[in-house]
């Protein structure tokens, strides 16, 4: 096929051999076949800021670290030189986060490098070698979805362990191979510890999942497991280690403000109660 512009630059680097066909065009970026080193992988190109349409993006940025002083001024002053800055972090946030997955031992695809906005990375097949279809685009049996589903369930925990959250999990960005699910389109990955957000990314994240797979087994519809990580996550007690049951039981941590109140108009009315006795008292030995 003919080489799209934005990859020209990696064929005469000697990136990339051969543009073998487009596998897809989102909202977010453009994906090819590519032929990179004798081994097909995928070319992830990414759109211009201009074009891109993820919405609230500064909202998934908040509490990542920015080294650069430099960079890091422009960026908050949104000068072009800080644009630019913005974007390149924003990229390299998708290959840092899927270096992490694999480290985790989460399923993903192996990031080979970012350049000029473009995610060079492994090509998920299935069996026969073909690209391994989404989440969305397949059918389950019960048994399927309740064995990924778990799956699933595995691999946010062990993202949120190293503080990561996905931020955009649903049916569209998990690939399906041989295997299971293979969990895809991480730029706006969240830093679980620093981005105000990320409890209810979190928990959306978790209740996307558990609402696909709940079509084909709904007992999984019932579960809470977002909840319950969370829970585990903010006391310091969760591991990858950690045995999950689905069941999340709410505490009443914070009290009860109704029954608060009625406690404290209470102790004052007991407290005024005996003050006007005291004051009696008081008058009375003045009054002898």
């Amino acid at each position: 096929m003919k080489i799209p512009p934005r990859l020209q630059p990696l064929v005469e680097d000697g990136l990339i051999d051969d543009v073998l066909s487009q596998l897809m065009s989102g909202k977010e970026a453009s994906v090819y076949v590519v032929r990179s080193g004798g081994k097909i992988c995928c070319a992830k190109v990414y759109k211009e800021i201009d074009q891109r349409s993820f919405k609230k993006a500064v909202t998934y940025r908040e509490g990542r670290k920015v080294r650069n002083s430099r960079r890091a001024r422009a960026m908050e002053k949104g000068s072009k030189f800080g644009r630019d800055e913005q974007e390149k972090v924003w990229q390299q946030a998708e290959v840092d986060a899927l270096s992490l997955l694999l480290k985790a031992n989460v399923r993903a695809p192996i990031p080979y490098g970012c350049f000029d906005g473009v995610l060079l990375m492994e090509l998920i097949t299935d069996a026969d070698g073909a690209v391994a279809p989404r989440l969305n685009d397949i059918t389950l049996t019960k048994e399927q979805a309740l064995r990924d589903h778990g799956l699933m369930i595995t691999y946010i925990k062990r993202m949120l362990c190293i503080g990561l959250i996905h931020g955009d999990l649903s049916e569209f960005n998990v690939l399906v191979d041989g295997q299971g699910p293979v969990i895809i389109d991480l730029p706006q990955a969240v830093d679980a510890s620093a981005n105000n957000n990320a409890k209810w990314m979190f928990e959306r994240d978790v209740n996307n999942m558990a609402n696909y797979y709940g079509r084909y087994a709904p007992q999984v519809l019932e579960t809470q497991y977002g909840k319950e990580m969370w829970a585990l996550f903010q006391a310091g007690t969760l591991t990858p280690e950690t045995e999950l049951t689905g069941v999340y039981i709410e505490t009443e941590v914070d009290a009860d403000i109704d029954g608060l109140m009625a406690e404290i108009n209470a102790v004052m009315a007991e407290a005024e109660l005996r003050r006007a006795r005291f004051m009696d008292e008081v008058h009375e030995q003045e009054s002898e």
